[in-house]
């Protein structure tokens, strides 16, 4: 999963031993993790990694040299490392932000060892190589910018230009999308490519919709109508209770949480929040329908409203008349089985229709 994305796909003459082998040819990037305005989520989620675990992935693939969750120092020798990491590394490190930037006020809501958050990423950016901001906060502003948003919260790319910058968003966002945007960069000195909202192509080309293991249900007009009704029980499309999965960019129906088979919120039966997309969450009522894009049922099932009327008297008679005709050629049929299971000649309008 974490390979496959820049070319080392495992097949029956490539093994992960291989492929970990390609990966130790690589020179350790030197990586510093800044928080902002978070709840460490993002770092909570790459703890539990396991294929790489955190342990494998910070001695063995990157050199994580600041990190104010991970490391063990902290006032003075805290800083004293970050100074170092910067000037060891100048102009080669990933800077890695997580959480969004407070700008109002000339950044005053938030300070750390006397400087803003503004000021912090500003001096540190200026000397990184490329900025990944993991997380939906640090991409795009995320709950903190919510309205009325007080602090004027914002994204990296909100605050800081000049730089390659990779946004990850999510809330919290796959692991598995942040090490292989990271390996990519240690094997190949590249970032993947990446969309128009700066996301790496290989985890947000496609739809939550568009490979969702509900959308048979979808196509089929089948929805849940309420939280625990047959139709949720049944595993049906979550559409009409809110899902934003139609207007959703991410690969959470193909790339589950940490190999946890249906560790996402559709897997569990929640609808998705869209919290990959600024226009959607924390924006848009939470049951509130989604804009549906490229998908629509197919028109000999029903559509999502059907609509109702009053019946026509034409369409009525035709109505009986077809039932009228079943009713005529079900009991003819009746009649046959009835004959030939006496074993008695058919009746002469029979003999004629044979004949």
């Amino acid at each position: 999963m974490v390979a496959a994305p820049f070319g080392l796909t495992l097949t029956d003459r490539v093994h992960a031993a291989e492929v970990a082998g390609e990966l130790k040819k690589a020179r350790r990037p030197s990586v510093i993790w800044l928080h902002f305005q978070d709840c460490t989520g993002c770092t909570e989620t790459l703890l539990r990694t396991s294929q790489p675990d955190v342990g494998t992935l910070i001695f063995d693939l990157i050199s994580l040299d600041y990190h104010e969750t991970l490391m063990a120092a902290a006032g003075e020798d805290a800083e004293r490392a970050l100074h170092e990491a910067i000037a060891g590394n100048d102009g080669r490190f990933v800077l890695v932000v997580e959480g969004s930037i407070p700008r109002g006020h000339g950044g005053e809501y938030m300070t750390v060892a006397g400087k803003t958050a503004l000021q912090t990423l500003r001096e540190v950016g200026e000397h990184a190589a490329a900025i990944i901001a993991i997380g939906s906060c640090a991409a795009w502003g995320g709950i903190p910018s919510a309205e009325p948003n007080p602090t004027d919260a914002t994204g990296v790319d909100g605050v800081f230009t000049g730089k390659p910058i990779v946004n990850i968003p999510g809330c919290p966002p796959n692991p598995y999308t942040f090490l292989a945007t990271v390996l990519e960069y240690a094997v190949y000195g590249k970032l993947p490519e990446l969309d128009e909202k700066r996301r790496p192509k290989f985890a947000f080309d496609q739809t939550i919709h568009d490979n969702c293991p509900r959308r048979g249900h979808f196509d089929a007009g089948e929805f849940a109508e309420s939280f625990g009704d047959a139709g949720h029980r049944a595993g049906h499309c979550l559409y009409k209770l809110g899902c934003k999965g139609p207007d959703t960019h991410a690969a959470c129906s193909t790339r589950h949480f940490n190999e946890v088979v249906n560790a996402w919120p559709i897997g569990i039966g929640a609808p998705c929040v869209g919290c990959t997309e600024q226009h959607v969450a924390f924006r848009q009522p939470m049951f509130a329908l989604s804009q549906i894009h490229r998908a629509r049922p197919p028109s000999n099932y029903p559509p999502v409203e059907t609509p109702h009327g009053d019946a026509h008297p034409v369409a009525t008679g035709l109505v009986g008349l077809a039932v009228g005709a079943v009713a005529g050629a079900t009991y003819m049929a009746s009649k046959r089985f009835s004959v030939a299971n006496k074993s008695e000649p058919p009746p002469d309008d029979e003999k004629e229709q044979s004949t």
